[in-house]
């Protein structure tokens, strides 16, 4: 007894000398500054969407609340390391002396840490324990400390704080960290078992699997006196335990939605936007963002979008993304940015890549050619051949099937998606202007519109999937653009978005020719002569809706609204490949009218009412062109009847190759005699000539060919020898046998 008598005076004595005790934090202050390894991305409900890890050192879970620890848990912990945790004022100063004793006789001992001791040592990174242990001047802080602690704190805080902040084995910090991780649970669901576990690691962090259950062993006996251990069973279930590896860099369903939503948050923050308003409960969680997204609607778009894909697989199309917006906030409720596991380059983000949007730039065309009163939409366009000349030379703009309609109403060329007239509406109102028009509805440009002169029409410069659909957005809100959101954080007053550029809402589009253009768009008899009325695009509710393919097909897009929802979808391959015959219908359209069935299949979606300013008269084409019907005007340019100019009435139809069309293949029989084997040329028109590669070949409407091996450009000239068109072929075959042979 004198001995510990002595032991416990020169501790006391060493404590006191130790100097000024550190300022410690409070608990509130411990817990608001903790920060988990992973960031949560939740949607408007709470639903986890995506989870992030943004700290490489550590893996930290969320802070666990005492009451939300199993009892299991923390009764193992406080046999394990304290059993007078509620007893003492810091240190244990029976186990000090008990420790004291056993090193002057070399008696191995438990040690005299307790669990106040270890927290202190957590908190302050100068009482932190090196690779040799603490020296003695850093035991005697941590006493101090831990005596400090229990002064300010209440044991519950001090036990909360311990179980979340301390180290279990590797990388894991923390009770939540080492419960979903190894045991694949929240703590509040550990047995007894598991909670031995748990308590052998804080002893022996980084212990061969062996040494930890034979450690969790004595903790069970400790825990469970009356019942006999089946230590091997436990030493099976430690190695098992040890091995997993839970918790990947990030999964779940929306990884690309989540790194947008990071930078925005992070941008926000910075600027003193979220942090202020944030409520108690929120700054408490600040770790998770929350979202605009609907967790339901991202995962039915995410399987949908992977279905369709998988049944493209033979056409060479591995990529695709989707969004979804509501129409009046500008929220994003889905955000596909790629089909995952089934593409090549699963970490681009198909709704932020920029990719020629083909004809889906057309319906902006037209709403700015109505605004101008340059057309309405019974204006008769010539979808015939059209040779525009440009600096460049000649541009000849071609429609999808290649074939021209002649004369048709603004609504058929733009329903039908026809080509020729858009290029002629671009020509009247310059492509200067029209991407003027485009930057205004949030389609930043990289160049100027007479960088891409005509082809700007057909889609020839580069958008995104997330600004495309917010354009039609802006058509379906009536001409006001708007910032797209991705963040639920409560603000003040709506926030611009970083990921739109832009600020607060203006005015885009005249909103009666953004009606118009609307109607037309949900016309299923004007999209017939291309789609047919059974088309995929017809939906039992109204909706507007269009589609586009670019250059070689490398991209296929179907961007349309409805009356609260504006849709947009991409399929294609992030790595530019074409797709191999891939329609406007067969690639992202039947992905659109999944997602637009999806959100109103309980919810109604109305056709808009006209606004002021518009008119509805009845029309009537000359020739037959087309039925007589009802139209929409902008008010002061309606009219009754439509007919050809005298001179297009009367004129004969533009010179063209009708047969054989253009990308023909002609494989040759080598059985068959060579003067048996003629291609013949037809064409419309008068004075015509033809030339082959280049050379003069016939003359007349019509000629016969002798094919030989090898790709051939076939031109036909007018009355004055120019090139009015062109058709492109291969012949294919060798060996071909002579007439006496046969």
């Amino acid at each position: 007894m004198p001995r510990t008598r002595h032991a416990l005076l020169a501790l006391s004595l060493l404590a006191a000398l130790a100097g000024p005790a550190r300022a410690l934090p409070a608990f509130e202050e411990v817990k608001r500054d903790f920060r988990p390894s992973d960031i949560q991305v939740l949607d408007r409900d709470g639903e986890l969407l995506q989870r992030v890890r943004t700290d490489s050192r550590m893996r930290r879970g969320r802070w666990v609340a005492l009451a939300e620890v199993s009892p299991a848990l923390r009764t193992a912990m406080l046999l394990s390391e304290d059993k007078r945790f509620y007893e003492h004022s810091g240190v244990d100063w029976r186990a000090v002396s008990a420790a004291a004793w056993g090193n002057l006789w070399n008696t191995r001992t438990r040690g005299a840490s307790t669990i106040t001791m270890q927290l202190a040592g957590l908190l302050d990174d100068e009482l932190r324990r090196g690779s040799g242990g603490r020296d003695l001047a850093q035991k005697l802080g941590q006493t101090v400390a831990a005596q400090q602690l229990e002064r300010q704190w209440r044991k519950d805080q001090i036990l909360e704080a311990y179980l979340n902040t301390v180290p279990f084995r590797g990388e894991l910090v923390g009770i939540d960290a080492l419960s979903r991780t190894l045991f694949g649970k929240a703590p509040h669901g550990l047995d007894a078992r598991e909670a031995a576990v748990a308590a052998a690691l804080v002893r022996a962090p980084n212990a061969k699997p062996a040494l930890v259950a034979q450690r969790a062993c004595e903790v069970m006996r400790a825990m469970e006196a009356d019942t006999r251990m089946d230590c091997e069973a436990l030493d099976m279930f430690a190695s098992a335990a040890l091995q997993r590896r839970a918790f990947e860099a990030s999964e779940g369903i929306a990884a690309h939605l989540a790194r947008r939503a990071l930078k925005e948050a992070e941008a926000l923050s910075s600027a003193n936007v979220l942090t202020p308003t944030l409520s108690r409960r929120e700054r408490e969680q600040s770790a998770d963002i929350r979202t605009t997204l609907r967790a339901p609607l991202q995962r039915f778009a995410l399987t949908t979008l992977q279905r369709h894909l998988k049944e493209l697989r033979g056409r060479n199309v591995e990529d695709g993304a989707a969004v979804v917006l509501d129409n009046a906030s500008g929220e994003v409720l889905a955000w596909i940015g790629s089909s995952g596991t089934l593409s090549r380059a699963a970490e681009v983000d198909g709704v932020l890549a920029q990719r020629q949007p083909g004809s889906t730039l057309k319906p902006l065309l037209y709403a700015q050619a109505i605004a101008e009163r340059r057309l309405t939409a019974a204006s008769l366009l010539d979808d015939s051949s059209a040779q525009i000349s440009t600096a460049s030379g000649l541009y000849i703009p071609q429609n999808y099937d290649r074939q021209f309609k002649g004369h048709v109403s603004v609504r058929t060329a733009l329903a039908a998606s026809l080509n020729v007239p858009a290029v002629r509406t671009l020509v009247m109102v310059s492509p200067e202007a029209f991407a003027r028009q485009l930057r205004a509805a949030g389609l930043g440009l990289a160049q100027n519109g007479d960088y891409y002169g005509y082809s700007l029409a057909l889609g020839s410069a580069e958008v995104s999937l997330l600004g495309l659909a917010n354009g039609y957005r802006t058509l379906a809100n009536g001409g006001r653009f708007g910032e797209t959101r991705i963040l639920r954080a409560p603000t003040p007053s709506p926030q611009p978005s970083p990921a739109s550029g832009r600020g607060s809402e203006a005015r885009a589009f005249d909103p009666r020719a953004s009606f118009i253009v609307g109607d037309i768009l949900s016309d299923a008899n004007a999209r017939a002569p291309t789609f047919g009325l059974d088309s995929v695009l017809g939906t039992r509710f109204w909706s507007a809706v269009k589609t586009g393919t670019s250059k070689d097909m490398r991209d296929n897009w179907a961007v349309g609204w409805s009356e609260r929802y504006t849709v947009g979808v991409w399929v294609g391959n992030a790595s530019g490949a074409p797709m191999w015959d891939v329609s406007g219908t067969s690639g992202a359209a039947p992905v659109w009218a999944e997602l637009m069935s999806f959100l109103h299949r309980r919810e109604a979606s109305r056709p808009p009412a006209p606004p002021t300013g518009v008119v509805r008269a009845h029309v009537r084409f000359g020739d037959g062109l087309e039925a007589a019907r009802d139209e929409w005007f902008i008010a002061g340019t309606e009219q009754a009847r439509f007919e050809l100019p005298a001179a297009a009435a009367d004129a004969e139809p533009a010179p063209r190759i009708t047969a054989p069309t253009d990308g023909t293949i002609i494989a040759l029989d080598p059985d068959i005699p060579p003067r048996h084997q003629r291609v013949r040329f037809e064409a419309q028109g008068s004075g015509l000539a033809w030339r082959i590669d280049g050379k003069p070949f016939a003359r007349g409407a019509s000629a016969q060919w002798l094919p030989w091996p090898g790709r051939h450009v076939v031109e036909l000239l007018d009355a004055r020898g120019r090139v009015v068109d062109q058709v492109k072929l291969e012949v294919r075959g060798a060996g071909v046998k002579s007439a006496a042979a046969k």
